[in-house]
């Protein structure tokens, strides 16, 4: 009887520690949040374990687990044709509209980055391949889905250089012409860590001279920007909201630019971008968010800056302060030069106030933005639309961004 009572209270307290994590009332289908939340740190903390035995390094570890039961071969339907294949060396996942009723119009083009922080996540699993299918099948559109290479395989800017040789030969005339897409009507898009690529890539096209074919539109979703300030108003709002808490997006960026882990601590109280380091501070002075954010996002929350802080962190991991990996600092030259934009924030989200910051720096460029804001969404929320998560605001996340793409692509 006492063996019984213990093992019950054993599994009760871990129950407990890994289900229950309070969350906001407004926050979509909160007690399927917590039950998301809980598989996945499940799946973490086996692979901290499985690292820590020298199995393999966690993220390529948690990967493996999750495209295991996730991942799909190239299964076409009757509307749309899915290919695997390589562009210019880079693998690729092609989702091809089926034929147009009249053979001279042609189709659209979507260059989609799936997310993940830059180590997870993958073209071929479930949730994108269900996406692109239907951004091919409402748009009769290509979508060009792209397989990066991931960390640790290889680190920043090896992800940019992947995405940017994929974007460069699908915009060729000749390849347009192969998959009968019109070259004036070609977006770039993708969600969280991909937003990051997708917008950087776009500032690199817009800069590209030998790049002829221009894009149309650029669209991300809940994009991480910037690794300066991890104290805007939603990191400090939501830096214990699933699915993407504040200390593992510092992990993620440490892990993408080869930085220690060690200096997540220093840069979730902004030690790396203190008043003593010049270089710093000049970059934070473009990321000032109690101007860039509208006061119904601001909260009564307050910058934190620091007085004093950590040299060695921007030293030993100078690309934090590289615009291609934090597209929201670059030059308003730059931003001048983007296409028609969409970006879709959620409230229960620590990577929220990016988001807004760049579609108002945008704005202040001229460039013609729509922000989609949901209130009871959180961080990936777009690709829990499908099965078996069903998550509501999932769905209506991913139905209003394709039908964007859908009336301006």
């Amino acid at each position: 009887m006492k063996a019984t009572i213990a093992f019950l209270s054993v599994v009760t307290a871990l129950t407990a520690y890994y289900v229950y994590v309070p969350l906001p009332s407004t926050v979509s289908e909160p007690w399927k949040l917590m039950l998301l939340d809980a598989a996945l740190r499940i799946a973490q903390d086996v692979s901290n374990i499985a690292h820590w035995m020298g199995l393999g390094h966690y993220q390529t570890f948690l990967n493996l687990a999750a495209n295991f039961l996730e991942e799909l071969g190239p299964e076409s339907t009757e509307t749309v044709k899915v290919e695997d294949t390589a562009f210019d060396g880079v693998q690729v996942r092609v989702f091809e509209a089926g034929k147009n009723t009249n053979d001279a119009e042609l189709k659209r083009g979507v260059i989609y980055i799936h997310g993940g922080g830059w180590a997870l996540g993958s073209a071929r699993i479930r949730s994108y391949d269900y996406i692109c299918k239907k951004i091919a099948d409402v748009l009769n559109a290509v979508v060009v889905s792209v397989e990066y290479r991931l960390v640790p395989e290889v680190y920043f800017p090896e992800q940019i250089h992947d995405v940017l040789q994929v974007a460069k030969h699908f915009l060729l005339l000749e390849v347009l012409a192969k998959y009968s897409v019109d070259p004036h009507r070609v977006a770039i898009s993708g969600d969280s860590a991909g937003g990051n690529l997708a917008a950087a890539v776009s500032q690199q096209l817009a800069q590209d001279r030998s790049v002829t074919t221009r894009l149309k539109l650029q669209a991300l979703i809940y994009p991480a920007l910037q690794a300066l300030d991890f104290n805007t108003p939603s990191y400090q709002q939501n830096m214990d909201i699933p699915i993407l808490y504040r200390s593992v997006m510092a992990r993620f960026w440490l892990e993408y630019l080869k930085g220690d882990t060690s200096f997540v601590k220093p840069l979730l109280v902004n030690n790396h971008t203190s008043f003593d380091l010049h270089e710093a501070a000049a970059v934070r002075a473009i990321l000032n968010w109690t101007s860039l954010l509208p006061p119904s996002f601001k909260k009564g929350y307050k910058p934190v800056i620091q007085t004093l802080g950590d040299p060695r962190v921007i030293q030993e991991v100078p690309a934090l302060l590289d615009v291609r990996a934090a597209p929201l600092i670059a030059d308003n030259e730059v931003l001048q030069l983007l296409p028609k934009t969409y970006i879709l924030t959620c409230e229960h989200d620590v990577l929220r106030d990016d988001g807004i910051m760049y579609a108002k720096r945008l704005e202040e460029a001229g460039i013609e933005v729509t922000h989609d804001h949901y209130e009871d969404g959180f961080h990936g929320c777009m690709i829990f639309g499908t099965w078996p998560t069903y998550f509501s605001v999932g769905i209506r996340t991913m139905n209003n961004y394709i039908n964007w793409l859908s009336q301006n692509l």
